[in-house]
């Protein structure tokens, strides 16, 4: 027996290997250039801040913590600078070799024929084990909708060119492993040393605020790097799977970027012009780059292949004449192709081809005339035997086209209720309709918006001068028609309506669909409308009215059929950050499975009256703070009946960077978005409790969430003081000013919590350690729900570890809490409260955090019987035992700049390099931590 615990520690010293040797080849490199770019001088400091950072972090060496304290103090101004920089870009390497060993660890246990929870190969297992067949399988494809969206509000604080750099670098990494002499090893070398000395210097920071055209194009890195051509491989392997079944395109990218304005002066028509015309432009250059390489590759000559009659009228159609390729029909579709897509990309775009055999002429109509012209290309290539060149290029260009058209991914548009309200109140006021509609009741408010909705007359008075403000959000809608016109129903689909809290607020968008023509007919009957319009349920209190305003509304006359006319979707956006920031994350949790479960049973009606489908969109962000966590988990853990084959989820910030730079990665968590999908679609058990679990359960999660909003909301929003705390002992301010986002870090000009986005809330716990957000309230509430009697107390420990064991809802939330509270140090977290002016406010605020962080440790372990944190998940325990002993000098020194800038003078000259000092530190630090946005 004592033998066997050092067989698994030499086991996984092995397995990790390989990570080890590549995080030290790349901190040997980069030391290199360190001391090349630097000096002797900087090389050594910074190693004597490693092995001090090191001591203290594994070896719990009181004495190099002091020694550390006391160097970083004494650092200069340009010191700082040089380690900071340092130490960020360790963090952004250590981050390179994990992604490359996560991907080499997924090839070693599917070459031992090792299947992979979350991969497409074991749910297709699980399912054949299930007795599900293929054809049930297909059958749900097709009439799946799953959609993973990028947002408008990154966290992202790395530059493009530093994310391409990293890429090369990685490639580099990964060719590694396929090298055989020390040549090529050591050339192999050479060039990552290149891409580091670019790396280093290359500017980190943006020095002007990101704009949304910036936004815009980091997206559009991503389709180049991944979705472009991963999803298509994804779709051959599902093909693969269930061979001899057609499979649907079950599977979009969505976008708001652009086109989101909650909360961001800066998104107009012109940006959502710009986000449509880009994207058309991103996947038409993909099509002319992939029809040119067919061209190279069927070369085969009619004489030696004879090609079905539709090819070859598709070849004569051709404007090439070139007498070398007359008998080369393939070749010259091609060219024919090529120019027809050049003409499409001029007029969708305004821009042109890169190289051109004949003129562009006779632009596509719509991307179905060319995956027509492709399919002509398929069936002639299987009617001479030549399939096997159908599966390299042209059917992963098949499928792209079914998936991206000429619009790439849909734009959704985004804005707050109260600004649809203005602009109605305003055309209203100008008509002589209703002089202050804002005034109104709820009812008087319907009333008047129904009896609009159902005349056909326009609202908008020639003559009248209209606010900038009305102006500019009904040119949204304008802009928004004309783009539908031009890239096709798949461009725009979603308008969502954030803060939606009354039947009202979703009245009052479709009048201004209806005012600017995206709305057709009277709602009393045969009213048509060209975007699903799409409530946004965010607050604790919003999630619980979520099911009865959704039933009012369609409770109204007209509705449902209009909704049924439209294509009998209805999307219903869930937000999970900011009923995390007003009520914590447990009642945030519950309170969105308790909506989804009543909006299922509403949605269940509807679908049997009318025939319409629900698809529940998930705001989810990087943090657990803010629903985030791994995807498949939080998939699985939805409630029974409410996924159904359709999801949308939002990805953002770093996140989009750590699961998607990487194309291998890239692929693997788009993997998991499906395969999840599939299993809470068909493997859930026929008889489940109408809230998927016992009542004992539900009662016992209606206790906890009830004492965990009070815990949380005593804390944050009731303790005297916690306001000022939270700006004093976090990097707020400083987060504020830095150039990663175009929109502002609050709502309005102030400094209330409530008015502040949950993004720069929960970064800002994450930057200094504490990640309050994701485990605030829960320990006081198990506390109190276990209570004081010893038998009482026995009993619902026990029920809460049935939970655990049982409840896919209940044990995702134990997982996340135990990520969140290992990536947590109140100890680094301590530093940060010597920024606090009030000494008493900070010592009493911090001890009030310290005790809450302690309880909820303590109740994890209870309810899990894992006395040490990540025990069950030894991967996260083993990055986090890599790389935070590099992160930890990052906070200590982002700490002491934050007190040395918040005690500058204006106009000092040294005041800019403290400035750059703290922003790259918040950069490493979010490059260390992952998940922080």
């Amino acid at each position: 027996m004592p033998t066997a615990p050092r067989r698994s520690a030499s086991d996984a010293a092995e397995k990790n290997r390989p990570l080890v040797e590549d995080i030290r080849l790349l901190g040997r490199i980069l030391g290199d250039v360190i001391r090349e770019q630097e000096g002797k001088d900087a090389f050594e400091l910074i190693e004597r801040v490693r092995k001090l950072s090191v001591g203290y972090r594994l070896k719990s060496d009181a004495q190099a913590g002091r020694a550390l304290d006391r160097l970083l103090k004494n650092l200069s101004g340009d010191q700082t600078v040089s380690v900071i920089r340092a130490f960020s870009y360790f963090s952004h390497l250590a981050n390179i070799a994990e992604d490359r060993h996560h991907v080499r660890r997924r090839m070693h246990h599917e070459g031992q024929g090792h299947l992979q929870e979350g991969s497409l190969a074991m749910t297709f297992e699980r399912l054949a084990e299930a007795d599900i067949r293929a054809t049930e399988i297909a059958r749900t494809l097709k009439h799946a909708y799953i959609s993973p969206v990028l947002t408008a509000h990154p966290t992202e604080v790395q530059r493009k060119s530093i994310l391409d750099a990293e890429r090369a670098i990685a490639e580099l990494i990964g060719e590694r492993d396929e090298l055989r002499t020390e040549r090529d090893r050591d050339e192999n070398v050479a060039l990552i040393r290149a891409r580091v000395t670019q790396l280093w210097q290359t500017r980190m920071l943006r020095t002007a605020k990101l704009t949304v055209s910036d936004e815009i194009e980091n997206a559009l890195s991503y389709y180049h790097a991944t979705f472009l051509r991963q999803i298509p491989r994804m779709y051959r392997e599902i093909e693969e799977a269930l061979p001899g079944h057609e499979i649907a395109s079950f599977f979009r990218m969505g976008n708001w970027i652009g086109g989101d304005r909650d909360g961001n002066p800066f998104v107009t028509e012109a940006t959502l012009q710009m986000a449509l015309r880009r994207q058309s432009e991103t996947v038409l250059r993909f099509y002319l780059t992939e029809v040119h390489s067919l061209g190279s590759e069927l070369s085969m000559s009619a004489m030696l292949a004879p090609v079905t009659a539709q090819m070859q009228a598709l070849a004569e159609r051709s404007p090439d004449h070139n007498e070398h390729r007359q008998d080369e029909p393939y070749r010259r579709a091609l060219i024919g192709m090529y120019a027809r897509l050049a003409a499409t990309l001029h007029d969708l775009t305004g821009t042109e081809a890169l190289r051109h055999a004949v003129a562009p002429e006779s632009p596509y109509l719509n991307a179905e005339e060319f995956l027509a012209d492709l399919r002509v290309i398929e069936a002639s290539l299987h009617s001479h035997h030549a399939g096997a060149l159908v599966g390299p290029r042209l059917r992963p260009l098949m499928r792209a086209v079914q998936v991206f058209g000429f619009h790439l991914a849909t734009v959704d548009l985004r804005q707050s209720s109260d600004k649809h309200e203005a602009v109605v109140a305003e055309l209203l006021k100008a008509a002589r309709i209703e002089a202050d509609y804002s005034a109104l009741s709820e009812a008087d408010k319907r009333t008047l918006l129904q009896r609009l909705l159902d005349d056909a007359r326009p609202l908008r008075v020639r003559a009248a001068q209209y606010s900038e403000h009305s102006v500019g959000e009904l040119a949204i809608f304008e802009t928004a028609g004309r783009m539908l016109q031009r890239f096709g129903r798949e461009s725009l689909r979603h308008y969502i309506i954030s803060h939606t809290e009354a039947v009202s607020d979703l009245l009052e968008v479709l009048l201004l669909l209806k005012e600017t023509g995206l709305m057709r007919g009277e709602l009393h009957e045969h009213a048509v409308t060209d975007l699903i319009v799409v409530p946004l349920f965010e607050t604790i209190g919003d999630l619980r009215n979520a099911a009865p305003i959704m039933r009012e509304f369609y409770a109204l006359p007209g509705v449902a059929a209009m909704m049924k006319a439209s294509g009998a979707e209805q999307d219903i956006m869930l937000g999970y950050s900011d009923s995390n920031k007003d009520g914590g994350t447990f009642t945030s949790n519950w309170e969105l499975y308790r909506a989804e479960i009543a909006l299922v049973e509403l949605f269940d009606g509807l679908r049997r009256d009318h025939g319409l489908t629900l698809r529940l969109f998930h705001g989810r962000g990087g943090t657990v703070g803010r629903g985030g966590g791994p995807s498949y988990q939080a998939i699985l853990a939805q409630p029974p009946g409410t996924v159904n084959g359709q999801i949308r989820l939002t990805e953002q910030g770093e996140v989009i960077a750590s699961k998607y730079a990487h194309p291998e990665i890239g692929r693997r968590n788009l993997e998991t978005l499906v395969a999840a999908t599939l299993e809470a679609t068909l493997l859930h058990p026929a008889k489940q409790p109408k809230m998927g679990a016992p009542k004992a359960f539900l009662d016992a999660a209606d206790a906890i969430s009830d004492a965990s909003y009070a815990a949380y909301r005593k804390l944050v929003y009731e303790t005297p003081g916690f306001t000022d705390y939270f700006f004093s002992a976090t990097p707020i301010r400083e987060i504020a000013e830095l150039n990663i986002g175009s929109r502002p870090a609050s709502r309005k000009a102030t400094r209330a919590i409530e008015d502040l986005r949950a993004i720069p809330w929960g970064f800002s716990w994450g930057q200094c350690r504490v990640a309050l957000p994701g485990w605030c309230g829960f320990g006081s509430a198990i506390e109190q729900f276990l209570g004081k009697e010893a038998k009482q107390r026995k009993e619902r420990l026990a029920l809460l570890q049935k939970m655990h064991r049982q409840w896919p809802f209940f044990r995702t939330l134990m997982s996340n809490l135990d990520m969140v509270l290992a990536k947590s140090d109140l100890g680094i977290a301590a530093r940060y409260v010597e920024l606090v002016e009030d000494r008493k406010l900070g010592k009493r605020i911090f001890g009030l955090v310290q005790a809450e962080w302690q309880r909820t440790h303590d109740a994890l372990t209870l309810i899990t019987g894992e006395k040490r944190r990540l025990e069950s998940n030894p991967t996260l325990a083993r990055s986090i035992e890599h790389r935070f002993p590099y992160l930890d000098p990052l906070n200590h020194l982002q700490v002491e700049l934050m007190r040395r800038y918040r005690n500058g003078r204006d106009g000092d000259p040294g005041m800019d390099r403290v400035k750059r000092g703290i922003h790259i530190s918040i950069n490493g630090v979010a490059a260390g931590l992952r998940n922080t946005g």
